[in-house]
């Protein structure tokens, strides 16, 4: 396991020219900073990401300096002692190519250890990344289409509550390869988010979040036990925003929430390829009806 304060402190000698390459850890600020940027990337984050993105692990953002100005930014977030994910990853355009960001992400697989890492790579970029240990094993295919008032049924969908955190923590772990609960605290109630589960027989069978972004919603985690929950549930979050557009990033290797995609007609209008260093972890891929986000998994 990478012991995190020498990696917080290391500075990286730049092969290219006599300036130094600080690589040191993000505050709170410097996330604002790195969510803004992915909006200049044309990545259209959610309004709150900034604040929520942070409380996945404080510790987990980095940012690359030059001459004191940041050049890169990118994140690796620990979860657990077993798993972590790394994301947020941009490089100022006039410095791609001259190694910064190779020296950045060596640094973010130290910080995580010997943890099994996961990433959402782009497609093009995905021979890079095997050539730092990923292995590839799905697309995560980001669906666009445009929100309608649908029907659902309100007795057993209901927002969440505070008290309904537990139950919907101890669901996410099916779906999850590890613990997030601060996260999804954090998550689950921002500001102008609307978050709903499943509930039947006394127990939670599903869950979705929909956070407002920079142009229209997204929506994710959407979990459910079946493609009928997912459904009732993908129904009843988009009712209120009728004619809005709303992003579903939806993992290709659960058929049937293509097949959902598909029949809503949605328009795939990017797509990353999901990897992970140790091997595909131990979830069910089949309750999976959208991820969370690309950039924390």
């Amino acid at each position: 396991m990478a012991d995190n304060n020498n990696i917080n402190s290391r500075f990286v000698k730049n092969q290219f020219n006599h300036n130094k390459f600080i690589i040191r850890t993000m505050t709170a600020d410097d996330v604002e900073l790195a969510v803004n940027w992915a909006g200049k990337e044309g990545w259209n984050p959610g309004i709150n990401d900034a604040s929520t993105f942070y409380h996945a692990d404080p510790n987990g953002f980095f940012v690359g300096e030059l001459d004191d100005q940041i050049i890169a930014v990118g994140s690796a977030v620990i979860y657990d002692d077993q798993f972590a994910f790394c994301g947020l990853y941009i490089v100022s355009p006039e410095y791609r190519g001259k190694g910064y960001g190779l020296a950045l992400t060596k640094h973010r697989l130290a910080y995580c250890g010997d943890r099994n890492i996961g990433i959402d790579g782009v497609l093009e970029n995905v021979k890079i990344y095997q050539r730092i240990g990923y292995v590839p094993f799905y697309e995560n295919r980001r669906y666009q289409f445009t929100a309608s008032a649908k029907l659902f049924n309100p007795i057993y969908t209901k927002p969440i509550t505070n008290d309904d955190l537990q139950q919907v923590f101890v669901y996410d772990r099916q779906c999850f390869p590890a613990p997030r609960n601060n996260f999804l605290t954090h998550w689950i109630t921002q500001p102008q988010a609307k978050s709903l589960f499943y509930t039947a027989d006394g127990k939670i069978k599903g869950y979705v979040v929909r956070r407002c972004c920079l142009e229209g919603y997204k929506i994710g985690p959407l979990f459910a036990d079946n493609a009928e929950i997912a459904q009732q549930l993908l129904n009843a979050v988009q009712v209120d925003i009728e004619g809005e557009t709303v992003l579903l990033d939806v993992p290709e290797i659960n058929q049937e929430a293509v097949k959902i995609a598909e029949q809503e007609k949605m328009s795939v209008v990017f797509a990353t390829m999901r990897m992970y260093q140790k091997g595909l972890p131990n979830i069910d891929n089949n309750k999976i009806f959208g991820i969370t986000t690309f950039e924390l998994g």
